[in-house]
């Protein structure tokens, strides 16, 4: 099942896209449960993940946080190859970011693998794109933008969202998007 929201407050088209991606839990057995993003004029798509035969790994306790369960994905989830089909076709060739770089990117090659197509864009860390100040400032940051735009959380476009409009903030409020340097950027990991 996916969604395709429009925003009513867009975002400026200098604000890259960001994706998010919610899982069945942590650890070597989870999988991609749900995949959203925004791109740079606020558009945005989500989709559910139905389970592959293979990925039998469930923690309730996630369940609890992302409020999917196991059978919604078998319901209304895409295949894997549906899915990687269609975030490809919206990212190809982009560079899009991500503010849990190491689980994203490994739910996003579980994904992909189990579609067999590459990955048509590059994932990088939103931490690479804040200066000094950004970084000091972005959990307070992102906080307040929470509440602002009155999005439930981990669900997979609704945090790409609240992303994308926190680099906004702290790119509006604290200037340029230089990037910082690689001991303030391990600080805010």
């Amino acid at each position: 099942m996916a969604f395709v929201i429009n925003v009513e407050r867009p975002v400026p088209a200098s604000l890259p896209p960001i994706i998010d991606v919610e899982a069945s839990g942590f650890g070597a057995a989870s999988y991609p449960i749900e995949v959203g993003l925004v791109l740079p004029d606020g558009s945005s798509y989500c989709t559910l993940i139905r389970p592959e035969a293979r990925w039998t790994h469930w923690d309730a306790s996630a369940e609890a946080v992302h409020l999917v369960s196991r059978e919604m994905l078998l319901k209304n989830g895409r295949s894997a190859a549906e899915a990687a089909r269609e975030i490809n076709a919206r990212l190809r060739g982009m560079t899009v970011y991500c503010d849990s770089w190491y689980h994203d990117f490994t739910w996003l090659s579980r994904l992909f693998d189990a579609a067999e197509r590459p990955q048509a864009f590059r994932l990088e860390d939103i931490r690479t794109l804040l200066n000094e100040a950004q970084a000091e400032h972005w959990y307070a940051t992102r906080l307040q933008v929470q509440a602002d735009l009155c999005l439930p959380r981990h669900r997979a476009s609704n945090d790409a969202r609240i992303l994308q409009a926190t680099l906004g903030r702290v790119r509006a409020a604290w200037g340029s998007p230089a990037p910082i340097r690689s001991d303030v950027q391990n600080a805010t990991r």
